[in-house]
C-alpha cells in the first residue's frame, strides 16, 4: 500500500498561501478558512492548516458557530491543542468586542465647522503646505484622518491614487480634503480650485463622494461647500 503524499503549506504556490496572499491582497480578501489557518499557523502530520481550519469551521457550522465554541469544545477538533484554542478563542473574542463597541469618540462631520474642528490645530502652525483628507463612513463618522503629501501643493504632488488609496480599504462612503496654506490665508488658489476638482471627478468614479476641501490658515477656514466651489 502506497504512502500518500501530502502538500504542506510552505510547499504551496506563494499565490496560494494566506499569509503571502494577506500581505499582497489584504484581510478582506481572504476566506475565513484561510484567515483561521493563519491564525492556526501550523497543522498536524495529518492535515494542513488549512484543512484543520476547514474542519474547525465545518465542526461549528461557520464563523458564528466557532465564536460561540468554548476553549474546551475547540479541543475537540483533532489537532487543535490547548495553544492553538486559546489563540483562536482569544483572536474571536477581539473580533466580538470591536463589533460591539460603540463609535463614541469618532467626530460627526455635518457641517464645514465640524470638519475644521477636527483639523484646525493640526494644520495652522505649519510651514510647509500639507494635504491630508479626513475618511468618513455612510454617517460621516470619521474613521480616519490621513496626511497624504508635504510640500508645494500642485496638481503633479497630489495624486488622485494616493487620496483615494487607504479610503478604499477602509471602505470609506465620503472624504473632506484638507490642506493648510503657511501664509495664514485661506484663500483657494486656482491650482487648488483644478485640484478639487479632478479630485471630485476621482471619487465620481470611485463612488467616493468628497463632501468638502477645507484650507487652514491663521484660525480660520474655506470651506468649498460653503464658498460653491463644490
Amino acid at each position: 500500500m502506497g504512502v500518500e503524499y501530502r502538500f504542506t503549506i510552505k510547499e504551496m504556490p506563494e499565490e496560494m498561501r494566506p499569509r503571502e496572499r494577506m500581505l499582497r491582497n489584504g484581510p478582506e480578501a481572504l476566506t475565513d478558512v484561510e484567515l483561521i489557518a493563519i491564525l492556526l499557523r501550523s497543522g498536524t502530520p495529518t492535515s494542513t492548516a488549512l484543512e484543520l481550519a476547514a474542519q474547525l469551521l465545518a465542526r461549528f457550522e461557520g464563523i458564528r458557530g466557532l465564536m460561540a465554541a468554548g476553549i474546551e469544545e475547540l479541543q475537540e477538533v483533532k489537532g487543535i491543542g490547548p495553544a492553538k484554542a486559546i489563540e483562536v478563542r482569544a483572536a474571536l473574542e477581539l473580533g466580538r468586542r470591536v463589533a460591539a463597541a460603540p463609535a463614541v469618540g469618532r467626530p460627526v462631520i455635518r457641517t464645514p465647522d465640524d470638519a475644521a474642528a477636527v483639523v484646525m490645530e493640526n494644520f495652522r502652525h505649519l510651514d510647509r503646505e500639507h494635504f491630508g483628507v479626513l475618511v468618513l463612513n455612510t454617517k460621516h463618522q470619521v474613521l480616519a484622518h490621513e496626511r497624504v503629501s508635504v510640500g508645494t501643493l500642485n496638481s503633479s504632488s497630489v495624486h488622485p491614487r494616493e487620496v483615494f488609496k487607504n479610503a478604499v480599504r477602509r471602505n470609506a462612503a465620503a472624504l473632506v480634503l484638507v490642506h493648510n496654506h503657511p501664509s495664514g490665508d485661506p484663500t483657494p488658489s486656482r491650482q487648488d480650485i483644478e485640484l478639487t476638482r479632478r479630485l471630485v471627478e476621482a471619487g465620481q468614479i470611485m463612488g467616493i463622494e468628497i463632501l468638502d476641501h477645507i484650507i487652514v490658515g491663521d484660525n480660520k477656514y474655506t470651506s468649498f461647500k460653503a464658498e460653491g466651489l463644490l
